[in-house]
């Protein structure tokens, strides 16, 4: 692994690994990302990396569907190493807006796909991220396995389930060395605020209401997301080719016991100017359609071959979370303003 590919590395997960991979892990390479920077995508995320890292990281604007800009970029860089983060991944939007997840889920993947089976002589490993939403709802008991049968419930994890499959048979049919994870919903410093943990956070710092789905007893596994970039990059070294591994931060959790739980936190960490809990701005809205139950995974596989466990428990990683929102003030800003994509505009018009 010398010249190691991260799409979508200006997103949540994808800027977190890039930090680990050149701040805590052992990797000496070049890290290369390329990145859409759409509405989730934020160049600040890894802002000063590429001056700290002259030589070792570059980045790339483009889009994974364009088969030209993907080519010069995997000759350019000598590409050995593939880790496919980029993927449009809210559920919301899918429903609205499902031809944008077909187009960069599946397309983009395939693109990817075509390229690493062109430079087969060199490429080691294309390392997929996926999600536990292709496994579809559980009951209210068991877990999601590596052997459970797909069952997507949304556009997006139908989307990101054909990409599963895609880089699977790529891996049967052509000999292409992959792994593939699957995992849990993640939380932590530079998620866009849309997802569940950052809207509530940001909302309740406002005084903001907090729109909760339903009853608030759909049940979802959550990890911090250093522990993700830890487990990923485990499997890129460890795991056997070929193989899917499932992670999980073993910390199940109602809806309404996490928004609770950060009203809580938030509550002792930085006082309501009202005095008040800021559990009084929960509002239950109408639950959004096809909304799985409950996701649990067993990452059992992961922990006995490869030796890996979440560090941090839903309650150290959620303080670390609002402590880094609350200290990052100027970044929540300008995402919450969209003053970042002015500034994208600008710098790569």
């Amino acid at each position: 692994m010398k010249n190691l590919l991260v799409t979508g590395g200006c997103g949540f997960i994808g800027a977190n690994f890039i930090r680990y991979l050149l701040f805590d892990s052992n990797f000496s390479g070049r890290v290369i990302n390329v990145d859409k920077l759409t509405y989730a995508g934020n160049p600040e995320n890894l802002e000063g990396i590429e001056e700290k890292y002259t030589g070792r990281y570059y980045f790339v604007k483009g889009d994974i569907c364009d088969a030209e800009t993907m080519g010069g970029v995997f000759k350019k860089y000598e590409i050995d190493t593939i880790c496919h983060f980029a993927a449009e991944s809210h559920v919301d939007r899918s429903i609205l807006k499902p031809d944008t997840f077909i187009k960069t889920n599946i397309e983009g993947t395939f693109n990817l796909l075509e390229l690493a089976r062109f430079h087969k002589d060199r490429v080691v490993l294309f390392h997929h991220v996926s999600t536990d939403e292709v496994f579809g709802s559980l009951g209210q008991d068991g877990y999601f396995t590596e052997e459970t049968p797909y069952d997507p419930s949304s556009p997006y994890s139908a989307s990101k389930a054909a990409s599963d499959h895609l880089v699977r048979a790529y891996s049967r049919t052509y000999g292409l060395p992959i792994t593939i994870s699957n995992c849990s919903n993640n939380y932590g410093p530079y998620q866009f605020p849309e997802k569940l943990i950052p809207l509530m956070l940001l909302n309740a710092l406002d005084g903001k209401p907090l729109p909760v789905y339903g009853d608030g007893k759909n049940v979802r596994d959550w990890l911090y997301v250093k522990d993700h970039c830890k487990a990923v990059w485990v499997i890129m070294k460890k795991g056997k080719r070929g193989q899917t591994y499932n992670i999980g931060g073993n910390c199940e959790m109602y809806n309404i016991d996490v928004v609770n739980k950060l009203c809580d936190v938030l509550d002792a960490i930085k006082p309501s100017e009202s005095g008040g809990s800021r559990r009084d701005l929960i509002t239950f809205v109408k639950d959004r359609p096809g909304h799985d139950l409950r996701y649990a995974m067993d990452f059992s596989k992961l922990e006995n071959e490869l030796g890996w466990r979440p560090d941090e428990s839903f309650e150290t990683g959620i303080e670390k979370t609002i402590k880094w929102y609350i200290d990052n003030k100027g970044w929540v800003e300008r995402v919450k303003s969209g003053e970042y994509l002015k500034w994208i505009d600008q710098q790569y018009e």
